[in-house]
């Protein structure tokens, strides 16, 4: 038997703290080691302009199990009404192999990349930051911006996306939802200049803002990119910042935002600092000083996925929540 979980299901009870808390602990469990995560294979579908995504994890620390298997099409939206992410996750029983959970992966997709980066700002952003400018205004921004706000006391935040209607429907949404003004912007320096966090959670093929902008002590998560011929950072705010990513072998394989300054020869791999688990475990400081530009690159890794589903389902058990099915 294995518990099937909709969208609507895991809505009605995971926040963003649940998810940041089980994203914060399968970071520390891959700086101790307690991980098993193979790369994952990517097939892409140029015809469609899509990419398929397969990816397995262990996390034993947290008796973890399971695969997501996630698409991206940025061209569902319009052409068959359809997000741009879709996903689903098995969860297993790491002592029997059993799949013990069938479950929606694109709601929580969205809410994990949000979380890593709460946990990403929660270490890395000054302690008094307080505005935010989101780039990008479709579901991922949503969740960036959620997961800001859970991680620092935010006062206001500003959104810029190159769909006008878009940024004005984020706006409108996000402020009721957060309880804060949002501002919607048309010009993309207005949501670097005046924040002290900035998220890039966007479908661009080129850099969304001058690094030049960028004011000292500003924290940047980027998001969006996640293929090596894509960037949303250009190379001039890559080079001014202290750069973490979630795991080095990943972000060398498939950010675009790093592997093209590295063609240029403008940064060396030794530019990437260390990684968001040894962050968590004190191995590293996010940050070393008020002034300093941070920089955290997130690729998205199977731990994000199977820790937020690992808890999902053992909420979804408490609750009584899910169908029990026959596999």
């Amino acid at each position: 038997m294995a518990l099937l979980l909709t969208r609507a299901d895991i809505q009605s009870f995971l926040t963003m703290k649940d998810a940041m808390e089980a994203v914060e602990e399968a970071f520390r469990q891959l700086a101790l080691g307690t991980v098993e995560m193979p790369q994952r294979p990517v097939i892409r579908v140029p015809e469609h302009h899509g990419t398929v995504l397969f990816m397995p994890a262990l996390i034993g620390g947290m008796g973890a199990l399971g695969m997501k298997v996630v698409s991206v099409y940025p061209d569902n939206p319009q052409k068959y009404g359809k997000p741009t992410v879709l996903g689903t996750i098995l969860l297993n029983d790491p002592a029997t192999g059993e799949v013990i959970a069938i479950m929606d992966g694109g709601f929580i997709t969205a809410m994990r990349t949000g979380a890593v980066s709460g946990v990403a700002t929660q270490y890395m952003a000054r302690p008094d930051a307080r505005v935010a400018g989101i780039f990008g205004a479709g579901v991922q921004a949503r969740t960036q911006l959620i997961a800001l706000a859970e991680a620092r006391p935010l006062e206001r935040a500003v959104v810029y996306d190159v769909v006008p209607e878009a940024r004005e429907r984020f706006a409108a949404e996000m402020s009721a939802q957060l309880g804060f003004p949002v501002q919607p912007v048309d010009d993309p320096r207005a949501a670097v200049e005046g924040c002290d966090i900035i998220a890039t959670a966007t479908s661009a093929a080129t850099p969304v803002f001058d690094g030049n902008w960028v004011a000292p002590g500003t924290h940047i998560n980027g998001i969006g990119s996640h293929a090596p011929n894509m960037r949303e950072l250009d190379t001039t705010i890559v080079l001014r910042s202290r750069v973490i990513v979630d795991l080095r072998g990943a972000a060398l394989a498939e950010a675009g935002d790093l592997i093209i300054p590295i063609r240029e020869g403008a940064i060396t791999a030794d530019h990437i600092v260390g990684e968001l688990g040894s962050v968590v475990v004190g191995q590293i400081p996010g940050r070393t000083h008020p002034d300093e530009i941070t920089l955290f690159k997130s690729e998205g890794l199977a731990i994000q996925d199977v820790s937020v589903a690992s808890r999902v389902y053992q909420m979804a058990q408490e609750r009584g929540i899910g169908q029990e099915i026959t596999t």
